[in-house]
């Protein structure tokens, strides 16, 4: 094959692969609104299976729900004929996914689980199939064509099966109301769990590491406050502690640039009244949000009092891997 021809057959595949997907729209029906319904009502998990490819979907679905609030297991169609069928109870619910409907693994498996008297979905291609005549709800993923061109290979049928897992996911997702905070309990690890379950009053400069001087503070002091604190800004307070102020790095340039006699100004001359501030029950990526909305390195973050409590830098929070949602 030419170059060109490499690149053609790529963009077949997709197309083919699209069409299927675009296809299966068609499949939302009241069918699938039963599925949700029966699934969303159960008092118990959803079991998935599936032979080969089958089998390898049925475990990213199974992936997919549970990280949305559905509880799931994968059950490998033989490993069921030999023991683990032990693990289906009646309050489940089955779908079983066959391209065919006729998989002979999964067709030995409809008398045992009508004997558990559990509730079965078929999710396959062929509306005529023992399959979707044996079972209560039938999903159609039926294609046009397969990206393979000997018609073998499954490919768009099961990027078809994919998205019909998909969309039953998010459709009980939100028929659950499940929400940011839950989950981000269910995914508390990398950068993705930070951004969405870290507070800012978890990961910011408390205490004596919060840059603070008052507002009668010399110019001089307050120069040494930036320093020795590393964080390019410092707050300004009253006597009573409250915050009426800051000083950036920044602002310090520019008043050099205006003049060098410094002497007797001091940090209430030169601050800025009104910045930006945050309590610290937000989440640690909404203030990398705002941080980059207001173009600032720092943000501020005070108590109900407007007192400061704590100063969240942006390369900390890029450090912990943070991102914008």
């Amino acid at each position: 094959m030419t170059i060109d021809e490499i690149i053609q057959k790529g963009r077949e595949v997709i197309r083919i692969e699209a069409e299927a997907v675009a296809n299966l729209s068609e499949s939302i029906n009241n069918d699938f609104a039963k599925a949700v319904e029966l699934i969303y009502n159960s008092k118990g998990r959803v079991v998935l299976s599936g032979m080969g490819k089958s089998g390898l979907i049925a475990r990213k679905i199974v992936s997919t729900l549970n990280s949305t609030g559905t509880a799931s297991i994968y059950l490998h169609p033989t490993d069921a004929l030999h023991g683990d069928l032990g693990m289906v109870r009646k309050e489940d619910v089955v779908i079983l996914i066959s391209k065919s409907g006729d998989t002979e693994e999964i067709v030995n498996l409809l008398p045992l689980l009508k004997r558990i008297n559990v509730p079965l979905i078929a999710m396959c291609g062929e509306k005529e199939s023992k399959l979707s005549s044996e079972c209560n709800i039938f999903l159609n993923i039926n294609v046009k064509e397969e990206a393979c061109p000997h018609d073998l290979a499954p490919t768009a049928s099961t990027t078809a099966t994919l998205a019909m897992g998909d969309a039953l996911s998010v459709a009980l997702l939100q028929k659950r109301g499940f929400t940011i905070e839950d989950f981000a309990f269910l995914h508390p690890g990398g950068s993705l769990g930070k951004r969405l379950s870290l507070e800012i009053n978890e990961i910011m400069i408390k205490g004596d590491y919060i840059p603070k001087v008052l507002e009668d503070t010399s110019i001089k002091d307050v120069i040494l406050e930036i320093t020795s604190k590393r964080l390019g800004t410092t707050t300004v307070v009253n006597n009573d502690g409250y915050l009426t102020g800051v000083i950036t790095d920044g602002d310090l340039r520019r008043l050099l640039e205006r003049t060098l006699d410094i002497k007797d100004l001091f940090a209430k001359d030169i601050m800025s009244k009104n910045p930006k501030v945050m309590k610290g029950n937000y989440l640690a990526s909404f203030a990398l949000q705002q941080m980059e909305n207001f173009k600032i390195t720092a943000m501020i973050i005070i108590n109900d009092e407007n007192r400061p409590v704590g100063l969240i830098h942006i390369h900390d929070l890029l450090n912990l891997g943070i991102r914008q949602r």
